[in-house]
C-alpha cells in the first residue's frame, strides 16, 4: 500500500462490492464498468485554476477521497494501480488520438491505455477515453475481429506492428431538431479512435504531455469544458454549457440524442446530480472549437 492509498476505498469510490477473489475476464469486466459508471472522464481542474496532476497519490486523492474524475493519463493510471494490487498482469500503453478536424493520428503520445493478460489471452483496457467512444468491456487483442459492444461495435486491425482501435456507429435521432446540425454531434458511422502498439510505457513517459495538454494554446483541453460519465444505457456529457444525453440502442439500430442548453446554476447542479461532482473551486465551464464531441 502506498500511503493512504488503499483497494477497499478504490471499491467503495466505484461501489463494487463482490469482488469475487478471482483474477478472470469477468472479474476484469464488472471493475471497468464499475469504473466507468463511477468516475467521469473530466478536465474540470484546468478550469478551476488548478493542475490535472501526473503523481499516483495525487491523482487517488482526487479521484477516490475528493470523488472526482480526471483525464486518461489519470483514470487509467488509477485503473492500473487498482488492476496491479490485485494481481492482474497489467501494462501500461501509449496511443496516438485521431484527430477528426485534421483527419490524422496524433504526432505525440497523448493517449494512457492498459493491456491486460487474462489466462493467456490479451485485452485493452481503457477507462480514459468518455463519450460514446469509450469501451465497456475489455477488447480481445485480435486483429480484424468485431466485438460488439453496447455502445458500438469495436474492432482492432493490426498493420506492421501498429494497432488501430476503430468502431462502427449506429444512427442518430436527435430529440432536439435545433441540433441537428450541431458540431457536437458525431458525423461519421465508421470512427477511427486512435492507434497504439504494445510496447510498454511507464507513468514517467507521459510528463511532457501532461505538461503540453494543460499549458499549450493549442491544448483542446484548455480551450473546453468536458465531463463524460457513462451510465447503465447511455451516457451524459456536459460540454461548455451543453448537456448531452445519449441513449445506446433506443430502437432499430439507432441511438437517441437529447441536448440541453444550461445556464451557470443549472450547470453547477447537473455536475451533482449527473456526475456527482462538488468542485472545491469556482469552474469556468467554456464552449471551444467543439473538438469534442458526443
Amino acid at each position: 500500500m502506498r500511503g493512504n492509498m488503499d483497494i477497499e476505498a478504490y471499491f467503495e469510490r466505484i461501489g463494487y462490492k463482490n469482488f469475487r477473489n478471482k483474477l478472470d475476464l469477468e472479474t476484469l469486466t464488472d471493475i471497468l464498468q464499475h469504473q466507468i459508471r463511477a468516475i467521469p472522464f473530466e478536465n474540470l481542474n484546468l478550469h478551476c485554476g488548478e493542475r490535472m496532476e501526473l503523481d499516483l497519490e495525487a491523482t487517488f486523492d482526487q479521484i477516490v477521497r475528493k470523488k472526482r474524475g480526471g483525464w486518461c493519463i489519470q483514470v487509467n493510471q488509477l485503473l492500473y494501480w487498482a488492476l496491479t494490487t490485485l494481481g492482474f498482469e497489467t501494462t501500461i500503453l501509449g496511443g496516438y488520438v485521431y484527430l477528426t478536424p485534421i483527419n490524422k493520428y496524433s504526432n505525440g503520445m497523448i493517449h494512457l491505455l492498459l493491456k491486460v493478460t487474462v489466462d493467456g489471452r490479451n485485452y485493452i483496457v481503457d477507462a480514459g477515453f468518455g463519450s460514446s467512444y469509450q469501451m465497456w468491456k475489455p477488447l480481445e487483442l485480435i486483429s480484424g475481429k468485431d466485438q460488439p459492444q453496447v455502445p458500438c461495435i469495436f474492432r482492432l486491425t493490426e498493420e506492421e506492428g501498429i494497432w488501430y482501435l476503430d468502431q462502427i456507429r449506429r444512427e442518430q435521432y436527435i430529440l432536439n431538431q435545433d441540433f441537428l446540425n450541431s458540431d457536437l454531434l458525431e458525423k461519421n458511422r465508421y470512427r477511427k479512435i486512435y492507434n497504439f502498439t504494445l510496447e510498454c510505457r511507464k507513468i514517467e513517459d507521459f510528463e511532457s504531455v501532461n505538461t503540453f495538454l494543460q499549458t499549450s494554446p493549442t491544448s483542446i483541453f484548455l480551450k473546453e469544458s468536458v465531463c463524460s460519465l457513462q451510465t447503465s444505457d447511455g451516457v451524459f456529457c456536459l460540454m461548455g454549457f451543453t448537456l448531452v444525453h445519449k441513449q445506446f440502442g433506443y430502437k432499430d439500430n439507432t441511438d437517441l440524442v437529447e441536448f440541453k442548453i444550461l445556464n451557470e446554476e443549472e450547470a453547477e447542479e447537473e455536475l451533482k446530480n449527473k456526475f456527482n461532482i462538488s468542485l472545491e473551486k469556482k469552474v469556468v465551464l467554456k464552449h471551444g472549437d467543439h473538438c469534442f464531441s458526443i
